[in-house]
């Protein structure tokens, strides 16, 4: 694979090398094993003595490009492809924590995320603690000698908090931490963890990496030595993603700079909007100025992202009746869509949390996350006033 420099050329140009048959777009790999040479050649791969692939619950030529695209995008050294996003965040600290062993999680995570944590984990003996992004001073202070990985996500999911990475790094460095970002609402394009000093990057794919709302996949990049941890844990325990999904992921990312260009003009001209109305208490999204950390959002950050939260005055009645009168935009689960979304993390993605757990993170009843898809900024503009209830 021939490496480019920048984005746009790397995540279109960045493919296996071609076959005999010389085709212009890689085929899938659709198989379940590989042939080996001979026998000679069988114990060598297994032995790890060379590369190659041997079973597609390992590797596939489809997932490598895949990963390969990614690494370079994220600018990691290496990377492994998993059947989901949940996936991806359970394997990335399960491949690392023991019993006995501290997790430090910023309190702003994934509902799912934040089930691995309190209800599975400590099955197994591993210990988390909660810290707030707005307390910096309290992360320090619940480093315990058995701490072995920070987990954080910025912007945060469906919060839209943003994590200095620069303090971040440096606080995982001077304590000899793994540092694990969650990058799924930035995507590469917006940024890169391992600038600041992040260990591991996770993605779901699923989101703005596939752009269409087609597939579920993850991805789990970081150095090559903590990877070969990730890959052994993997390996065995069998998270792996489809050939096919794996293809399309790497289709989808050819066009993630464009996308994203899109997602992110469209999301920040509604936020704009939304901040005029009366039927609205406030607005949040990362490169507005009423955002709590705006400034830092713009340094770490090259665009806003594609993701708009805000609240309605009149709490869950006001959310039930707004989402009830939309007309175009879909109500699903989902995010990072080419078709506008839109969701209430109260009842769906973020129910199983405690209302007080909730409240901490800025879920209110009356919150709600869109995801800014890619049809004409002025038909999701008018669907969302027409829905927004008094109004």
């Amino acid at each position: 694979m021939e490496e480019h420099k920048n984005f746009e050329t790397m995540a279109v140009r960045t493919q296996n090398t071609r076959s005999d048959q010389r085709e212009h777009a890689v085929p899938i790999f659709a198989t379940s094993s590989f042939v080996f040479d001979d026998a000679e050649q069988a114990r060598a791969l297994f032995a790890n003595e060379m590369e190659g692939n041997i079973y597609s619950r390992f590797s596939n030529p489809n997932n490598d490009e895949f990963i390969a695209k990614l690494c370079l995008l994220e600018g990691v050294e290496d990377g492994m492809a998993m059947a989901s996003g949940m996936a991806a965040m359970f394997v990335s600290m399960a491949a690392f924590l023991n019993s006995g062993d501290h997790l430090l999680i910023s309190r702003s995570v994934f509902g799912s995320t934040h089930q691995i944590v309190t209800q599975l984990f400590p099955r197994w003996g591993i210990d988390h603690t909660y810290v707030d992004i707005n307390q910096p001073d309290a992360w320090e202070k619940e480093i315990k000698p058995k701490t072995k990985m920070i987990f954080a996500e910025t912007p945060s999911n469906p919060s839209l908090d943003i994590i200095d990475l620069e303090w971040l790094g440096r606080l995982a460095e001077k304590h000899k931490l793994i540092l694990n970002i969650d990058n799924c609402f930035a995507t590469p394009y917006l940024q890169n963890p391992a600038r600041f000093g992040a260990h591991i990057i996770t993605h779901s794919a699923t989101k703005f990496i596939d752009g269409q709302g087609r597939v579920v996949g993850g991805a789990i990049v970081g150095t090559r030595v903590l990877m070969e941890k990730v890959r052994f844990f993997a390996r065995h325990t069998g998270p792996a993603m489809s050939p096919f999904h794996g293809w399309i992921l790497s289709k989808s990312l050819e066009t993630l700079a464009v996308r994203m260009d899109r997602h992110c003009q469209s999301a920040l001209h509604l936020a704009e909007l939304l901040q005029q109305q009366d039927g609205i208490a406030w607005v949040k999204y990362p490169f507005l100025p009423s955002h709590p950390q705006y400034h830092l959002a713009k340094k770490q950050m090259k665009l806003g992202g594609g993701i708009v939260t805000f609240e309605l005055k009149g709490g869950l009645e006001s959310g039930i009746n707004f989402l009830n009168q939309l007309k175009m935009i879909s109500l699903t689960a989902n995010l990072g869509d080419s078709r506008t979304i839109a969701t209430h993390p109260a009842s769906t993605t973020h129910s199983k949390l405690s209302i007080e757990d909730r409240e901490f993170v800025g879920i209110s009843d009356g919150l709600i996350r869109i995801s800014v898809g890619l049809e004409h900024i002025d038909d999701i503009v008018a669907d969302i006033l027409q829905a927004i209830p008094g109004r």
